[in-house]
């Protein structure tokens, strides 16, 4: 299992002067640490309109500054956001292969649809992400490896143009789809790319199932969007490490957690994205060919199903906008490893959880809410001092 690093550049209030390129300049920081100790990937996110949340609504020229910096570790970009509004194929294409060279060779490319607060902001059509974000996958691959390139759709009308640089990696850098319900891991291994997921609010039972999920659905792909199958499994957790369990905590890990979890399902307008996943799944269901393997995959689910667990009680109320207790959060986030938060050997414990479910990048996500910059970065060293246990 590669160790990798996940990064948002979070920014949390109360803010002090000149506090954004503080934070920068700290992912920078962060970023040359983790290179030099052996990390295997630096994934930088996409997001825009994010305030606190987020200051990462370029990476591209992050990974570039990361990329001048570095030596060894590789560049993901976790994800592109695909419908062309965010971001038209093309120049997704040109910029990648840019960061390509830029890096002699280290950059990995995922893309993702978004969610409903982005489209609104870009004036984006929800009918029109899915075949957008398709069409990405299937253009980008094809323009780095044609010396000219058509391609006419309902969204696009491109004739005989040279896209120009072409990547580093032959035939290109290897391709992930950022996944968080189970219908979009097999989507993600239908089309012969790699996963980027999270375990941070689900259980390592329902993790190792999704793996399964993905590996059934690559195993299947024939015509892979890419030049081969990037047969790959990635999840981001939170992770803080310190010399001891109690140590961690003191260092704010409890409010790291619970903050994150409430900033993001209020970000991502959760709610309401549950109800959308809830009726998709169910035409999954309903559907006359049983839905697939995530057809099956919620059957099983459900004839198994013993109630809802403590996490999703406890996502349940944040999500119905309760004030709940930060402790009560981590403890419900934790019991089910959700989280990897302790000291060196409860980490190494934890990790050995996710290595043995066949997780091939755990993108340990160090940075999360007010976790002061010095404790991050002693996170960093002593998570980098496992990896030769799992990297081998």
């Amino acid at each position: 299992m590669k160790v990798d690093v996940f990064n948002e550049i979070q920014d949390p209030r109360p803010w002090q002067e000149g506090h954004q390129g503080a934070r920068i300049a700290e992912a920078l920081e962060q970023a040359r640490l983790a290179d030099s100790l052996g990390y295997g990937c630096w994934w930088q996110v996409e997001h825009h309109g994010a305030e606190e949340f987020s200051l990462s609504s370029a990476p591209e020229l992050l990974l570039a500054a990361i990329s001048q910096q570095t030596s060894r570790i590789r560049l993901g970009h976790s994800a592109v956001l695909a419908p062309a509004r965010f971001n038209h194929p093309i120049r997704v294409a040109e910029r990648a292969a840019t960061l390509d060279h830029l890096s002699g060779g280290r950059l990995e490319l995922g893309l993702t649809r978004s969610t409903g607060p982005e489209w609104r902001l870009f004036n984006i059509d929800p009918a029109d992400v899915r075949r957008q974000t398709q069409q990405a996958f299937e253009m980008i691959p094809r323009m780095w490896a044609s010396e000219r390139f058509s391609h006419s759709s309902e969204d696009f009308e491109i004739h005989d143009v040279p896209i120009v640089p072409k990547p580093v990696q032959r035939p290109h850098p290897p391709l992930w789809q950022a996944a968080a319900n189970p219908a979009s891991f097999e989507e993600a291994g239908r089309r012969g790319v790699g996963v980027l997921g999270t375990t941070i609010w689900e259980s390592a039972e329902r993790v190792r199932r999704m793996i399964g999920l993905y590996r059934a659905a690559a195993r299947a792909c024939t015509s892979p969007v890419g030049s081969y199958v990037n047969d790959q499994v990635a999840f981001f957790t939170f992770v803080h490490c310190a010399e001891t369990d109690e140590q961690a905590a003191r260092n704010g890990a409890v409010a790291a957690a619970a903050w994150y979890t409430v900033k993001a399902l209020t970000f991502f307008e959760a709610a309401d994205a549950f109800v959308e996943n809830t009726r998709r799944q169910e035409e999954l269901l309903n559907s006359p060919t049983g839905g697939g393997l995530t057809g099956d995959f919620l059957r099983t689910e459900a004839a198994n199903s013993t109630g809802p667990t403590r996490a999703q009680l406890v996502i349940g109320r944040v999500l119905q906008g309760e004030e709940v207790d930060p402790e009560e959060i981590f403890e419900a986030l934790n019991e089910q490893d959700s989280l990897i938060v302790g000291s060196p050997e409860t980490c190494r414990k934890k990790m050995r959880v996710y290595a043995d479910m066949g997780i091939d990048r755990l993108m340990t996500f160090h940075q999360v809410g007010g976790m002061k910059h010095e404790d991050v970065m002693r996170s960093l060293q002593l998570i980098g001092d496992l990896i030769p246990e799992f990297d081998k």
